[in-house]
């Protein structure tokens, strides 16, 4: 009634009294849907009929914080607390204000004032919880949290951060404990059990925790995040049937995901169900085109059958969509060889070593490629970029002797296969793979003859 009324005097530019509390109530609608105009103007209308009312110049403080109107905000709470300065309001706000500007040791130090005036503390203590996240203060965050559980044993918000602060201590045997010890008293939530088998999950006691997640959804039938907790958990034993089966319940439970029909997708590839697995992973795609874990795996797939040309459709899927990968690159480079596509090849490789990817596979790659189409002089400058990396590497050595000797600079070629045999005698087998006309020359055989002989 009371809002309907200050509609209608909006309207009408009629002017209605109401008294402090309809002020309240219609500004704190207004605020929660979201309608700060009209807020505001509801702040002024009762502020104009109730001056001296602190609880609606406290409302205009928040607003003002809404429109990040800070320092204003600031002088107000200012004037509000020499008012009123035993208003636990007055202190949270002036937290409110000094978190936004980062300072959040002193919003904590605000917060504790408002607790000894308040006599509702639960959310004094989430709003110090939060600070004392913003400080990576995770002991002090989880104390908060947790007092604000001992009151209500059923704020999962606060639960959950507790746990949180548990998962950032890495402390998973505290987190068990304080989780048993909740259940020991609150048998019935299946929010706790669900926390509880993720604790036992990252220290790998995977039958404790499918215990935890048959009781959470013993509790709850429809608890989708418990579901997919047993699927993974069923995936980490190698029971990919049973995870399967729980990945189907939560695509019945809700609108079906990218993630589950990837998980269902590569637990048919570890029962060797390739198909199967390639349709999933093509109903992921379908799901979310810009899922590109979903367009490697179709492409790790086709490459399997042996299928290039497929894999490189769906490779270049994949790079469209994270042209910044190296490891997306290194494949698309590798499926282009399959296919004898040495242009793109080299291209791939290259878009590796931009990207930083500067490991010795991709020089070695990149080296081969380039000898292999007669691109010698590219080849060797390849390999002496990586011999600035990977000093005494016998990849590196043998491939600059081969290159050397094919250019017909014997010298160097003699003393980059002596560099070669003296890393690694038995790798000269790959002159023999990749220069088998220098393999055969005689001063080449004479040497690892000679070679093998000395060090026998």
């Amino acid at each position: 009634m009371p809002l309907s009324k200050f509609e209608s005097m909006l309207k009408t530019n009629s002017v209605y009294f109401f008294d402090l509390v309809e002020f309240e109530e219609i500004i704190v609608h207004y605020l929660d849907t979201g309608k700060h105009s009209l807020a505001k103007k509801a702040v002024q209308l009762g502020l104009e009929q109730h001056p001296t009312s602190i609880d609606l110049k406290l409302l205009e403080v928040e607003i003002l914080i809404f429109d990040n109107n800070l320092e204003k905000a600031g002088k107000l709470v200012k004037k509000i607390e020499q008012l009123a300065p035993n208003n636990e309001e007055v202190y949270i706000q002036k937290a409110t204000i000094l978190s936004k500007e980062g300072s959040h040791n002193e919003a904590i130090q605000n917060l504790k004032i408002a607790l000894i005036h308040s006599d509702d503390k639960v959310d004094i203590w989430s709003l110090m919880g939060m600070e004392y996240l913003y400080l990576d203060d995770f002991e002090n965050a989880r104390l908060s949290f947790a007092k604000c559980i001992d009151v209500d044993f059923e704020d999962y918000s606060a639960l959950y951060n507790v746990v949180y602060c548990f998962d950032m201590e890495k402390d998973h045997e505290q987190a068990i404990d304080f989780l048993n010890s909740y259940i020991n008293k609150n048998p019935y939530s299946e929010v706790a059990w669900h926390q509880l088998g993720r604790q036992y999950f990252v220290l790998s006691m995977f039958k404790e925790a499918l215990t935890c997640f048959d009781y959470a959804v013993l509790i709850d039938e429809s608890f989708i995040g418990a579901y997919l907790e047993k699927a993974k958990t069923y995936e980490q034993l190698g029971e990919y049937e049973d995870a399967i089966q729980n990945y189907m319940i939560t695509l019945e439970l809700d609108d079906p995901t990218a993630y589950a029909y990837v998980r269902v997708g590569e637990c048919y590839q570890h029962l060797n169900e390739l198909e199967t697995a390639i349709s999933y992973y093509k109903k992921a795609v379908h799901e979310d085109p810009l899922l590109d874990k979903g367009w490697i795996l179709l492409t790790d797939a086709f490459y399997s059958r042996g299928d290039y040309q497929k894999a490189l459709y769906y490779i270049s899927k994949a790079l469209k969509i994270d042209e910044n990968n190296a490891l997306y690159w290194r494949k698309y480079s590798d499926i282009n060889i399959k296919l004898s596509f040495y242009e793109e090849a080299i291209k791939g490789f290259e878009n590796c070593l931009d990207l930083k990817d500067e490991s010795i596979e991709i020089f070695v790659a990149l080296a081969d490629v380039l000898l292999f189409i007669g691109d010698f002089n590219d080849a060797l400058k390849v390999l002496f970029r990586a011999q600035k990396l990977y000093k005494n590497f016998a990849e590196i050595e043998y491939r600059l002797s081969g290159l050397f000797f094919v250019l017909n600079k014997e010298n160097h070629g003699v003393a980059h296969l002596i560099s070669g045999m003296k890393i690694d005698y038995g790798y000269h087998t790959i002159i023999q793979e990749l220069f088998p006309t220098v393999y055969d020359l005689s001063e080449v055989r004479k040497l690892l003859a000679n070679y093998k002989k000395a060090t026998e």
